[in-house]
């Protein structure tokens, strides 16, 4: 995926990958912190960390460390129902 920042062009990846399995518990967590959001609103397929976190940073309207901070901490302890 390319982004264009003052003119240059660079490549950005995600920081973090989930499985669709994985995202099952952590989208259970999310909703839980963000009970506004929907499971449509949190669509996610394997392989798309990086249309996730853009998603989310729009949906709960925080930046993009927020975000990849939150994913991190929710996957850590996957069984864990704290985020």
């Amino acid at each position: 995926m390319f982004f264009y920042i003052f003119g240059k062009n660079i490549l950005t990846m995600a920081e973090i990958s989930i499985t669709n399995k994985e995202w099952e518990r952590v989208k259970i967590k999310i909703q839980r912190k963000y009970n506004h959001l929907t499971d449509h609103e949190l669509n996610y397929t394997e392989g798309q960390e990086e249309a996730l976190i853009s998603n989310l940073m729009h949906l709960v309207n925080r930046n993009r460390s927020y975000v990849v901070f939150t994913l991190k901490k929710a996957l850590v302890n996957i069984d864990n129902n704290r985020l």
